[in-house]
């Protein structure tokens, strides 16, 4: 493969970018081929970085596949996914104690601004910028530990002795190339082992590339480009690690291509004398039966689609996603209702995935019901997460909820593996936190404020106090929606202190927010695939045939009526004419 696809310049045969570019089958309407190339050219040189970029020999490529595809062997065992990590950093990154500079300039102009702001002076040289490296062995330790696996895999562990060092904290990543790398991620997310691009996107259009470019941008914001030329590597090494952890598993499967031949077959033999293949008659196999796959996502709602699937995959296993979510609650389809609701999600016994868009409320109310959130709500002290000027005014949050959605009393239901996150304007994760279990909450008392949300414990109160007014008070990192599914409430506390921890983006470090938003959208994603949503069809059909038994229910009197009234006393079945109550 290689020999047939290389060109050939001094007797050294090579890969071109045209020709790697071509092989990988990268979009054009994208632009990312310079980007992966240059990625491999770094890669290529491995360890030695002073000689790149490398020349794509075939020595070159094997150290570029094992390195996307983290083939390193079992060499690799302690912290080999951050030391991964850094070696995309650097494929990706320039070197230029110019820009670093320039860097650190802009970074002291704002502290000092800051701290002539406040009475307590700050050394910080801003959240985006690595402080100054005074030296010590870890970095090294680090470099040498990647780099005897690696080239241990490849039975070239003598060329260690020879490795040489690049010193991260005089590079940046241009967020040109980053947005286009994510832009690819994006796309590729979901591709299987051998298979090709063009079978996920075969007609790129303009629109799906705009869509694309937007989402990586949102993605990107994640890690303060707005105030910053490009990315630097501790903030990369944050942001990566903390929101952003199943980013780059699209580049397996992209680069495993090198490594099997698409008609490899593991049953023929190569020159095996005990097969006489020139006696043998040729064997025509029967037809394959061609079976279409199954779709990443059987039909798109109103706020997910292929691309925010994508961006879900980059923090939540894509194992539970694609070809996995079934559609259970949309609020324009199923009516904004905590009935419905209720109704649609409840039997569904596997994680779920809460989807909430909506646009900021102004300052003042402009109706009954925004007047009586805000009268529900302690008075607004904090600021919205989205400034003036910003270019993207839409808000996304949502939940994955591992947890099967039921009725709450006086505590919370869900466990630690319960996620809040943001997917627009900025990309962001809230892991759950030890310190409260007060996860997920499904209220519809009239004597606490009802309504359905995550991080704040179920309102009490006393009977001597039932009737009187009392605020309702968010947790720290919280999501609240009212009753009327109309109105939701995210809160962000930089202390956290509650069940979800606050954000650990730099760009974000030290901020307090309160986003109060009318709800466009409201989706709830079931993660299950068939034999769930087989369970619960099973379920709403025995709760059809239980309400039916119930309304046919003859107590003797000879009226229908006074039947079912004095099954009401008894407690025997609900009001909820329409669905035939539920048992007391």
């Amino acid at each position: 493969m290689f020999r047939s696809l290389a060109d050939t310049e001094s007797g050294v045969k090579y890969w071109s970018e045209s020709t790697l570019c071509r092989f990988l089958e990268l979009p054009d309407a994208l632009g990312v081929g310079p980007v992966i190339f240059h990625m491999a050219t770094y890669l290529g040189a491995f360890p030695l970085p002073s000689q790149a970029p490398a020349i794509l020999t075939h020595d070159a490529l094997l150290k570029v596949v094992t390195i996307m595809t983290e083939r390193f062997g079992v060499v690799l065992k302690k912290r080999g996914r951050e030391l991964w990590l850094r070696e995309l950093y650097r494929s990706l990154a320039i070197y230029d104690k110019g820009i670093r500079s320039e860097l650190e300039d802009k970074a002291k102009e704002k502290a000092e601004e800051r701290s002539q702001r406040t009475t307590t002076s700050s050394g910080s040289l801003g959240f985006a910028i690595d402080a100054p490296d005074e030296g010590g062995g870890d970095d090294e330790d680090e470099d040498d530990e990647l780099v005897l696996a690696a080239l241990e895999s490849m039975d070239a562990s003598e060329v260690f002795k020879h490795g040489e060092q690049s010193n991260v904290h005089h590079s940046i990543i241009p967020t040109d190339n980053l947005l286009k790398l994510v832009e690819l991620l994006l796309l590729i997310a979901p591709i299987d082992p051998q298979q090709s691009i063009s079978s996920l996107a075969p007609d790129l259009s303009t629109a799906r590339v705009q869509e694309l470019r937007k989402t990586a941008n949102i993605v990107l914001s994640s890690f303060g480009v707005e105030n910053h030329p490009g990315v630097t590597y501790r903030t990369w090494n944050t942001v990566v690690s903390l929101c952003l952890p199943h980013l780059f598993n699209g580049l397996h499967p992209l680069f495993e291509h090198f490594l099997f031949a698409k008609d490899f077959d593991l049953s023929k033999r190569k020159n095996d004398p005990s097969s006489p293949t020139q006696e043998m008659k040729p064997v025509i196999p029967p037809p394959k039966t061609v079976t279409e796959p199954e779709p990443l996502l059987r039909e798109q709602g109103e706020i997910l689609n292929l691309t925010i699937l994508s961006q879900l995959s980059f923090f939540i296993e894509g194992s539970q996603l694609f070809r996995r979510l079934r559609p259970l609650y949309s609020g324009n389809k199923h009516g904004f209702s905590m009935g419905s609701f209720e109704k649609q999600v409840f039997n569904w016994r596997a994680p779920t995935i809460l989807l909430i868009k909506g646009r900021l409320l102004t300052s003042t109310p402009s109706s009954t019901r925004e007047r009586a959130l805000e009268e529900m709500l302690p008075p607004k002290r904090l600021q919205n997460s989205i400034s003036d000027t910003s270019s993207n005014d839409t808000l996304i949050y949502g939940a994955y909820i591992p947890a099967q959605w039921k009725h709450t009393g006086k505590a919370c239901f869900g466990d630690s593996d319960t996620k809040l996150f943001q997917l627009s304007p900025t990309h962001d994760v809230f892991p759950a936190s030890q310190l409260s279990s007060d996860y997920i909450y499904f209220n519809k008392s009239p004597t606490n404020p009802p309504g359905l949300g995550l991080g704040t414990p179920v309102p009490s109160q006393s009977a001597a106090h039932t009737h009187a007014h009392t605020l309702f008070r968010p947790g720290p990192v919280s999501l609240h929606i009212d009753d009327a599914l109309e109105f939701g409430v995210f809160t962000h506390l930089a202390e956290g202190g509650g069940s979800f921890r606050p954000s650990r983006l730099p760009c974000r470090k030290g901020r307090d927010w309160q986003d109060r938003f009318e709800i466009e959208d409201l989706e709830v994603w079931g993660c299950g695939g068939d034999e769930v949503a087989e369970a619960q069809r099973r379920e709403w059909a025995w709760q059809e045939r239980e309400a039916e038994a119930r309304r046919r229910i003859n107590l003797g009197t000879g009226d229908a009526e006074l039947d079912r009234e004095l099954l009401k006393m008894a407690g025997i079945i609900g009001g909820q004419g329409n669905s035939g109550g539920s048992m007391g």
